[in-house]
């Protein structure tokens, strides 16, 4: 998986022949690279476990030799999420330049979104619809995932009204950040939602100076 390119199905060796044993650690990325691929057909139902094997051409027992349960599989898709987006907004909020308007939150806002266009399947865990039936905890951690997003938001936030000479920095920043984090959110499930054909970037340098 990476961040530049939806990750793809893993092709299956229809010749025949021995089978190649995966090297340690390959197979585990395998599964999570046919998971997303799988996550990215528009108005996919729910992901078995056996539809995910059948997908491998493996047994449900070779996958959870790498996956004590199919929610480790989420955990580990969440972990590339997390590592991902929160690696690139850690960098503009500690960068001690100031970015021209709309700002750091904006840019925040799109990389985000730049994340998530091009890394579909990962779209519809951040929204929640491949979550949906699967393990509670999956879903609080995503929610736990805007509400730091959102905390990074009212932090730069704070500092941009501070420098604008604002009485109330804090309460400015903290009703600014509810509205990034809603167009943020709202714009990744309006591309899950249309089968990603909404590019959450659409418009994006002109959404993003309007909400400023």
């Amino acid at each position: 998986m990476n961040t530049d390119t939806p990750p793809e199905p893993v092709a299956v060796d229809s010749q025949p022949g021995p089978r190649k044993r995966p090297k340690p650690g390959e197979r585990r990325t395998q599964i999570l690279q046919v998971l997303a691929g799988m996550l990215e057909q528009p108005g996919a139902d729910r992901i078995t476990t056996a539809a995910l094997a059948a997908r491998l051409d493996v047994s449900e027992a070779a996958l959870y030799r790498h996956f004590a349960s199919k929610a480790q599989m989420f955990e580990a898709l969440l972990d590339f999420i997390e590592s991902s987006v929160f690696g690139l907004v850690h960098q503009i909020v500690d960068s001690p330049h100031p970015l021209p308007p709309p700002g750091k939150a904006a840019r925040i806002a799109s990389v985000i979104l730049q994340f998530g266009e091009k890394n579909p399947g990962m779209t519809r865990v951040m929204v929640g619809d491949a979550l949906v039936y699967e393990n509670e905890r999956l879903v609080a951690r995503m929610n736990q995932f805007f509400d730091r997003i959102e905390s990074s938001l009212r932090q730069v936030l704070r500092a941009a009204a501070e420098a604008q000479g604002s009485l109330t920095p804090t309460v400015q920043a903290n009703a600014q950040a509810s509205v990034w984090v809603s167009f943020i959110i709202g714009r990744l499930q309006r591309y899950a939602r249309s089968g990603f054909k909404r590019l959450p970037t659409e418009q994006l340098e002109a959404s993003l100076k309007s909400i400023a």
